[in-house]
């Protein structure tokens, strides 16, 4: 694996005791919702830093990405999941649900996301996957969003019997209170065992993987809607080069490619004079020096290839399982 990001050290939780082998608790936690219901964001708030990447379009996640934070004697292994695709049957989509599905099946606690007083039929899509086996913890994010929150009442009352949660939780993913209130409420649902990572582990996803999750979520918050979701991204070069003098940073040479569909949604992509791409570059590369702090160079290239997302060689072949 290549340098997962780490974080410093974290505070216990409150009343927690440092961890021993004796009263260590760990557990899988995955993290479920429909397209664009704050999953993400909720992840990277639990792991305390960016890991996954976030965009108002829909359809952005499109791996399992998981994430750890280690309180007190607790660690939480969080797993974030795509949102479950409805609207297209084609092989990326399908590679996408299989990873949702096979998120659920083997974990201690699932975390239900849903916008605080919604219920659509996107959303009961995804409930159906949810066996009764494992403890579901219904997540109303977005509360912030609610202006009444006299109607979240009958909302909750109705979603009581729609699966036998074991709790409900309304709350922001941008509220750190709400966050540290979570904490609490997910520690009770995992075991008792020793913990599967080092403490200061934020992901088991490797920098590299990092890196072509951060051109894509600037791909997309740069194009808004024009671009199709479609559009993906492939690692062509990632290389590592020591510091040269003592107190210097270590250098990564990265190069990319941008795979669209459509000679359209390339010069999209590209942007009057160049412009659109470096930025897209720009704002990956300052992102990324923090994040791995080191010294980053990155080149972008944009490549045509029509209907990948409907070939299943291909979209193994991009890194979707």
């Amino acid at each position: 694996m290549n340098n997962p990001i780490e974080s410093g050290p974290l505070p216990p939780a409150e009343g927690a005791a440092p961890g021993t082998s004796s009263s260590q608790r760990c557990g899988l936690v995955a993290i479920v919702g429909k397209p664009n219901v704050g999953k993400s964001t909720l992840l990277n708030a639990l792991v305390g830093q960016k890991i996954s990447i976030t965009s108002r379009k829909a359809q952005t996640t499109r791996h399992r990405i998981t994430g750890m934070r280690t309180l007190g004697a607790t660690q939480f292994v969080f797993v974030d999941t795509p949102g479950f695709q409805t609207l297209h049957a084609n092989a990326l989509n399908r590679s996408l649900n299989k990873t949702v599905v096979g998120a659920v099946s083997d974990v201690d606690l699932i975390l239900f996301v849903v916008e605080a007083g919604s219920f659509t039929a996107a959303d009961e899509r995804v409930l159906k996957l949810l066996g009764t086996g494992i403890p579901t913890v219904l997540i109303a994010n977005k509360l912030d969003h609610v202006h009444r929150r006299s109607e979240l009442a009958p909302w909750l009352q109705q979603m009581q019997g729609r699966h036998a949660f074991a709790e409900f939780v309304p709350m922001s993913a941008k509220n750190p209170k709400d966050i540290e209130r979570l904490f609490g409420i997910c520690e009770k649902y995992l075991p008792e065992q020793p913990w599967w990572y080092a403490e200061d582990e934020l992901t088991d996803r490797s920098e590299q993987f990092l890196a072509s999750e951060l051109v894509r979520e600037k791909l997309f918050r740069l194009t808004g809607d024009e671009l199709p979701y479609t559009s993906t991204v492939v690692i062509d070069k990632y290389e590592e080069e020591p510091p040269a003098r003592k107190g210097q940073k270590r250098l990564l040479r990265i190069a990319a490619t941008i795979v669209v569909e459509r000679d359209s949604h390339k010069a999209m992509v590209i942007g009057d004079k160049g412009e659109r791409i470096k930025r897209i570059g720009t704002e990956t590369r300052q992102e990324l020096e923090k994040l791995t702090r080191a010294k980053v160079f990155i080149e972008l290239w944009v490549k045509v290839r029509s209907g990948w997302a409907d070939d299943e060689a291909r979209v193994r072949s991009f890194g979707y399982e």
